[in-house]
């Protein structure tokens, strides 16, 4: 293997298209033998056309490095000799090298042959857990220096180094796991087959490993996985890390004074709620009095946030910044849902399946890899694409199977419950202690304090659990995936399985034929049935997109019985054959996959079956049930949600148990607004006794702020969509043009948002700026806002998600942009039905709900901007009604105290160029 001669390149181009007229403006070569890089070459090349202002902005290439430089046609032959008997590696191989054959083609050369290997797919297989696989992020992941991203010469080097470091870590993986990768490598799209068996090759007489098996998987041995244990009592340490850690740290009179709240709330088992607003270290604030008690009393303390996100950010962050306060190990435990966990006596059977897509192939290596390194068994630690996410749902752990003695010995679940039961801190998620099947577990019997950060979210997070859904997609999905006999699919697969060895009587096999043929027509004929009644309702609307509350539509429920009956039967078959086939051992592998997978889709069609029976079937008062649509694609845009109206029974059904005998504590740097304090604690079912403590951060805080008020903004509700979108759209050009970028700008509506974007990419003016809009560019909100970090001059537009739960410290975050005040559609079917259960009640709907919704929700928005008292940065609002309305100014007291200006676009452009003048 070491004799063989690779060479790494990186092409910079004016575009993505040599067909169009693109051209490659640098070119680098590293060459790489017996383990080593051994000689680089690097050319700037002259394109012989303008090079555009994005890709100089880019690349840091200007037309003056190239001028002096020779055409493509002057390097071909030399391009081409450096790359004959060696094989090609690119970071992202499916860009450089046909871009570099159509090149050496019109350069009159032949086409260059031989093995390709690409560093991406190379990365994505060998660090599955990685964020993202840009070669600058991946690089900066694996400490390699990369100095100029998006320079051929520096990518270059970057790249062989990468790939150097990966081939160390393949190497070091155990024998078994390679044999398992090379025998599906052959299905990747770069030629890494030829790497992993040099490499395999060169491992098979090695010694034995430290890896655990489970039949026959390497994974990481249980003894590894567990955190050592410190029992010891500290009291006296304790106590003194709290009173010395705000010296150590930074003057915060408001977090010692938190501090102390909560270590009285835990020591009396009595219930508190904060609201700590940003800056004043709301996290430390309660996580070291509660680690403070948990060591001291032995007993244990459960702290909750909204996301799986901000469980993981608790545990690698904020917990080992309280150990360096208190000079103490923190035992700590992170829990999550089951179906969080990997099911590995699933992904065994996986694993001896054929007939894979790329998607399914390329993430069942990733999960072979993964499991050489993890200690949890989070699926959520991998990095996985859309199409090998399907592949993941498969594998996660389930309450409808049960494991095996053997299985259990080394599930990952199992092992995190266990470390809980040791742990003084546990960590989880508002799902998870929601979830009553949680409620009644051995880890929470212990617990002295329940601490939910970010406490508003709870709300939201009860209402997921209750939810329902229908997706009309989803449900062809899974038909199409069983298939019937005539179509040779997974259900052809069952009957023969069945048939053969007997626990299927072919009448019961027949019968369930029958039954797929009708209740898949049924199902097509209800739900045609009601795109119908939905289109009947939406007839002269212009929108393409309706939305609307189910008890609104003229349909009768009981023609849906038909089709549950029909499938109901389906599965009560299906089942009876598969708890039948459990007692067969006469099995070969390949007749155990097709069970797996037909009990896999059965028990998906149980869960759908429960879900339709309560959406269409069993309407509950104190719940809204709505239906979603575009016009133009019926029935196949069908979805139904079903939601409770109110949580507060839901969350009392858990906390109610728990006053009086535990500590209840409420964190959230949200929790109230001016007109109605208690607007979030009232959803909670917290008690009127208790009172809300608020804590501020120092003063001088905001110094670094300022509010502008557009006021020559067209009123909203006087003029027409359109030319509201058209003033938007300059509005937010001419801002990132004075700030150089660096801009979130905030809808409310994904259809606004497309269409400002649209205006403003149409105009050209911001063609310099790297634009990033959620639902319009690719990735999920994390990865945009990575994408938007990275660039100097870069705009970020985004919704509902962007409002809150983003942190963007320092330069990185100039300016927030409000499009429109953060007010819920009253056309939105949730609110729609609970404002009619409000009217009823004789409460003003707008005063009590929407106006203290649309308020947290802009403070929410304002708290994305200062993080520190360091920050600075500008807050606009575009929509006038935050002025001309009465209840504007419930949006500004809620704001913290900083200037408030309202003023012209044009004003506001050069008070902008003279305020970062005097800041900077």
């Amino acid at each position: 293997m070491n004799s063989q001669k690779y060479v790494v390149v990186d092409i910079e181009t004016t575009g993505h298209s040599p067909a169009k007229g693109d051209r490659i403006i640098q070119l680098a070569m590293v060459a790489i033998e017996q383990g080593e890089i051994v000689d680089t070459y690097t050319k700037f090349i002259n394109p012989q056309r303008k090079i555009p202002a994005f890709i100089q902005d880019l690349t840091n290439i200007t037309e003056r490095d190239v001028e002096g430089a020779e055409p493509f046609e002057a390097y071909a032959e030399e391009i081409y000799r450096q790359l004959e008997g060696s094989i090609f590696i690119a970071h992202n191989i499916h860009f450089d090298l046909p871009f570099l054959q159509a090149e050496l083609s019109r350069a009159g050369m032949p086409k260059w042959q031989g093995l390709a290997m690409d560093t991406v797919e190379l990365s994505r297989l060998v660090y599955p857990t990685a964020f993202s696989y840009k070669l600058q992020d991946i690089a900066a992941e694996q400490g390699i220096h990369l100095k100029n991203a998006h320079r051929a010469d520096d990518d270059a080097l970057a790249t062989a180094e990468l790939f150097l470091r990966a081939k160390q870590e393949l190497a070091a993986l155990p024998y078994d796991t390679l044999v398992l990768l090379h025998k599906r490598s052959f299905q990747l799209k770069s030629d890494l087959s030829r790497l992993l068996f040099e490499i395999t090759q060169e491992k098979r007489n090695g010694q034995a490993d430290r890896f655990g098996r489970f039949r026959g998987i390497p994974i990481v041995p249980k003894a590894e996985r567990a955190q050592a244990l410190d029992d010891s009592p500290q009291q006296t340490a304790w106590k003194k890390g709290l009173e010395k850690v705000n010296p150590e740290y930074e003057q915060r009179p408001s977090q010692v004074a938190m501090m102390q709240a909560v270590e009285r709330a835990i020591r009396e088992r009595s219930e508190l709620v904060i609201e700590a607003s940003t800056g004043m270290g709301k996290t430390l604030g309660y996580l070291l009095p509660a680690a403070a008690y948990a060591k001291e009393s032995g007993k244990q303390v459960v702290i909750s946030t909204y996301t799986t996100h901000l469980q993981d950010q608790l545990v690698s962050k904020e917990v080992k910044l309280a150990e360096e306060f208190l000079g103490a190990k923190i035992q700590v435990a992170l829990v999550k849902g089951l179906s969080h966990y990997i099911d590995l006596g699933r992904f065994f059977e996986l694993l001896h399946g054929d007939d894979e897509s790329y998607d399914e192939t390329f993430t069942i290596m990733q999960v072979m890899v993964w499991l050489t390194s993890t200690r949890t068994g989070d699926l959520n630690e991998l990095n996985v694409s859309s199409g090998g996410q399907l592949l993941i749902d498969k594998v996660r752990r389930s309450h409808l199977r049960k494991l095996t003695k053997l299985e259990k010995t080394v599930d990952f679940y199992e092992h995190a419950l266990t470390q809980a039961e040791r742990a003084h801190v546990i960590v989880t998620n508002h799902a998870f202690l929601l979830n009553p099947h949680n409620q009644k577990r051995a880890i929470l019997k212990n617990v002295d304090a329940y601490i939910w950060d970010e406490a508003h979210q709870v709300v939201q997070a009860a209402v997921a659990h209750k939810e329902k859904t229908f997706v009309y997609t989803q449900w062809r999905y899974v038909f199409g995936q069983l298939g019937s006999f005539d179509e040779n699919q997974l259900f052809s697969k069952f009957y023969r399985v069945a048939d053969s060895h007997g626990f299927g009587r072919v009448p019961d096999l027949l019968q369930m034929e029958s039954l797929y043929m009708k209740y898949t027509s049924l199902f097509d004929e209800v739900t045609l049935y009601l795109a119908q009644a939905f289109q009947n309702k939406f007839h002269n609307s212009r929108s393409r997109k309706c939305a609307s509350l189910l008890d609104e539509l003229d349909f009768e429920r009981d023609r849906f019985m038909d089709f549950l009956r029909f499938l109901n039967s389906w599965i009560d078959i299906a089942q009876t054959i598969l708890q039948k086939a459990e007692h067969y051992t006469e099995l070969t592998m390949d007749e155990r996959l097709v069970l797996a997978d037909f009990r896999y889709w059965t028990e998906e069609l149980m869960l759908k079956s429960v879900e339709f029976s309560e959406i269409f079937l069993f309407p509950k008062e104190d719940e809204v049930s709505w239906i979603e649509g575009d016009l133009r694609s019926m029935p196949t845009s069908l979805s139904l949600y079903k939601r409770p109206y109110e949580v507060a029974s839901l969350v009392n059904k858990f906390i109610g148990q728990a006053r009086g005998e535990r500590a209840v504590i409420w964190l959230s740097g949200t929790m109230s607004v001016p007109s109605n304090e208690r607007f979030i604690v009232n959803q909670l079912g917290i008690p009127n006794h208790v009172a809300i403590d608020k804590f501020e951060p120092a003063d001088q805080f905001y110094s670094g702020a300022k509010v502008y008020i557009v006021e020559d903004m067209p009123d909203i509700q006087h003029v027409s969509q359109q030319e509201y979108i058209e003033s938007v759209a300059d509005a937010v050009t001419q801002t990132v043009l004075v700030t150089e970028g660096r801009c979130f700008v905030l809808f409310t509506s994904q259809d606004m948002l497309r269409k400002t974007v649209d205006l403003i990419q149409d105009s050209q003016l911001l063609d310099d700026y790297m634009l990033f809009a959620q639902g319009m560019s690719s990735g999920s909100r994390m990865k945009l806002l990575k994408s938007f970090q990275r660039f100097q001059k870069s705009v970020l537009f985004g919704t509902n998600s962007f409002w809150e739960g983003v942190d963007v410290p320092g330069d990185a975050l100039r300016a927030v942009v409000v499009v429109r005040l953060p007010f819920t559609s009253p056309e939105e079917p949730v609110f729609k039905a609970k404002s009619r259960i409000i009217s009823k009640e004789g409460i003003n709907p707008f005063m009590h709900y929407a106006l203290p919704e649309a308020v947290l929700r802009l403070r929410q928005g304002f708290g994305r901007l200062i993080r520190s008292k360091e920050d600075k940065g500008l807050f606009i609002v575009l929509d006038r009604r935050i002025e001309t309305k009465s209840y504007g100014e419930e949006f500004l007291h809620a704001l913290p105290e900083v200037p408030v200006a309202k003023v012209s676009l044009e004003k506001m452009v050069t008070d902008i160029e003279h305020w970062y003048n005097r800041q900077g």
